[in-house]
Formats: C-alpha cells, sequence, structure tokens
C-alpha cells in the first residue's frame, strides 16, 4: 500500500465518463474476471476514441487475489505510454475490488488512482438483481456485450 498521504477518490460513473472525454491521457481499467467482461459486458469508449484496459484482479473461478495484478498492470500501463501521473480510473462490478485495485496501484506510485464508485453494474436492488439502479450500465453509458 501506499503512505497513509494516499488517496483513493470514489468518481461516479458519469463523471468518470466525462473525465475520460475530456482528458487525453486519462484510463479506464476494468478489473472484474474474464467471465464478467464475457457475460455481463465491457464499457465502450470506442466514441471518444480510447480502449478499455483490462486486467483480473482476482482470478476465476477460485477468486483469489492475483499476486502478480500490479506488475503486470504496471507493464501494460508502460508500453501504452502511460505515466505515473495520468488519471487511472478503476472499474469492477460494484466498486470493491476496484478500490482495493487502485490502492494496489496507488502503493507502486501512481498518483492518481480513482475508484469508479457504483461500478460496472451498481449494488443489488430489491430484487436482488444488479445493473438496474446505478453504475455504468444504468446509467446509460455506452457498453457492449462481451
Amino acid at each position: 500500500m501506499g503512505s497513509s498521504g494516499d488517496v483513493v477518490e470514489d468518481v461516479p460513473v458519469k463523471a468518470v465518463w466525462e473525465r475520460l472525454k475530456s482528458d487525453r491521457s486519462a484510463v479506464l481499467i476494468d478489473v472484474r474476471t474474464r467471465a464478467e467482461w464475457a457475460f455481463v459486458g465491457l464499457a465502450d469508449l470506442a466514441e471518444i476514441g480510447k480502449r478499455v484496459v483490462m486486467v483480473e484482479w482476482q482470478t476465476f473461478p477460485d477468486n483469489r487475489v492475483d499476486p502478480g495484478f500490479g506488475e503486470r498492470l504496471k507493464a501494460l500501463l508502460e508500453t501504452a505510454g502511460v505515466n505515473k501521473d495520468d488519471a487511472l480510473f478503476f472499474i469492477c462490478r460494484s466498486g470493491g475490488r476496484s478500490r482495493l485495485a487502485a490502492e494496489s496501484m496507488s502503493g507502486l506510485g501512481f498518483s492518481r488512482c480513482s475508484n469508479v464508485a457504483e461500478g460496472f453494474e451498481g449494488p443489488l436492488d430489491a430484487d436482488r438483481h444488479r445493473g438496474r439502479t446505478s453504475g455504468w450500465k444504468a446509467s446509460g453509458l455506452p457498453w457492449v456485450q462481451g
């Protein structure tokens, strides 16, 4: 983890979309599992000329945190020309894993890590379904089926 001064901000999905559009160097990093990408869908950044960086925080199906996550993501970001002071937005299903991933990368020296507050699908609603009340999908932001 980073020093006690490292703060990961929770940013609402629509604000993330606006920041991705306005900041050419801002990056969206999806830390869900391959199964989630394939069966639930992905944020679609094509209209703003970007692609989502996809790196699993936990491996499927055993749900263990990948001990190589930080180094793998760091290498991907370096290859893509991303700097340690570029804005990085981490997204998962509802905001838990992405917060941990953002904190992890902050600890590796990436200074502008933020968590997508409601995630891709948001919390469960009264009927125990996701993707209806908040999150990337429910907010009407662009996405595609994996």
